[in-house]
């Protein structure tokens, strides 16, 4: 049995987590999806003064749709889902510290501050500092 934690804040990153763990996955496998928007996070309503970063930043709703992709897609007995709000890199190391999880799968995202290596802040702060393997997926539409 593998417990996997997929870290996701879109429905992209999560259909791309689902394409890499359908052809692993077994009938003991247990999924935990995680959706995290930061708090903050848009409703949904722009208005024509927002930024590039702001219009593209994870609205609140965003996070709930991810994980609803993963238990429609993931053909699994055990898929375990939560929703958070907060800053993501907390919320997932919190996950991380509960245990039970044997591989970390997330998408990179674009970089940002704090991006190393190509990477987005909140895949640089896990990768290489967790203790459990990390599988970063590439940005939707550069695979």
């Amino acid at each position: 049995m593998t417990r996997y934690l997929l870290a996701t804040d879109s429905v992209h990153t999560t259909a791309a987590a689902c394409d890499y763990l359908q052809g692993r996955l077994t009938s003991d496998d247990v999924v935990r999806v995680v959706g995290v928007s930061e708090c903050g996070s848009r409703d949904g309503h722009e208005s024509p003064s927002e930024s590039v970063a702001t219009r593209n930043a994870p609205r609140s709703g965003d996070a709930a749709d991810a994980v609803n992709v993963a238990t429609a897609r993931l053909a699994v007995p055990d898929v375990e889902t939560a929703v958070r709000e907060g800053d993501p890199l907390a919320e997932l190391r919190d996950e991380l510290d509960a245990g039970d999880v044997d591989e970390l799968v997330l998408g990179a995202h674009h970089p940002g501050a704090g991006a190393e290596g190509g990477l987005g802040s909140t895949a640089a702060g896990l990768v290489g500092h967790v203790e459990v393997p990390c599988v970063v997926l590439p940005p939707v539409g550069l695979e």
